[in-house]
């Protein structure tokens, strides 16, 4: 009897400990880095699926040509908040996968901000306008050890860009694409 009582009191105690809910981080941060800039971010608890990240950073963009004499880059400042939904935690953790750092697939909303407070570029008077985006985007957020993560996403979205502030006639709002592949450590 007691071996009975003991083999249903420890496969009780296994199906509790597997009914927990999976949840995202309380705060995490750290560094990412692309092609085309890095960046430094902090994901904020708002409930057991959801985070929103906050970052800042500097987007790169490289153009050339025949009109222009040599090839150009420019890295511009980037303030940027989403909301994340983590929305495979527990499929992860009933598949004994890892979580941490929020490691999973996501559905964001990102908003970025592009202020034209200076630009870094291999051309003299490089000005950009400030301009704002929100895009719709899906995404992976993986582990590599306890530190490294690297992630990947696309979204199609929408961009405004204050073209009168530079001097142009009319502002202009045009489709954004939002595709990336960072790689990053986490505090």
């Amino acid at each position: 009897m007691k071996k009975i009582l003991l083999t249903l009191t420890l496969c009780g105690l296994t199906f509790i400990g597997k009914s927990q809910n999976a949840s995202v981080e309380k705060s995490t941060y750290g560094i990412q880095t692309g092609v085309l800039g890095i960046w430094a971010h902090r994901e904020v608890k708002l409930s057991n699926q959801i985070a929103l990240r906050a970052e800042i950073g500097m987007d790169a963009g490289f153009w050339g040509g025949s009109f222009y004499p040599k090839n150009g880059y420019l890295m511009t400042p980037v303030i940027t908040l989403e909301p994340r939904w983590y929305y495979n935690l527990n499929k992860r953790i009933s598949k004994s996968r890892n979580i941490s750092g929020n490691s999973g697939n996501f559905l964001t909303l990102q908003t970025s901000y592009h202020p034209n407070w200076f630009v870094i570029s291999n051309y003299d008077n490089v000005e950009i306008a400030d301009q704002i985006s929100i895009i719709p985007t899906w995404g992976i957020k993986r582990n590599i050890g306890n530190h490294f993560t690297y992630e990947t996403g696309i979204g199609i979205g929408y961009r405004y860009i204050f073209a009168k502030s530079v001097g142009y006639l009319e502002n202009e709002g045009e489709a954004a694409l939002n595709l990336h592949l960072r790689i990053g450590y986490r505090f």
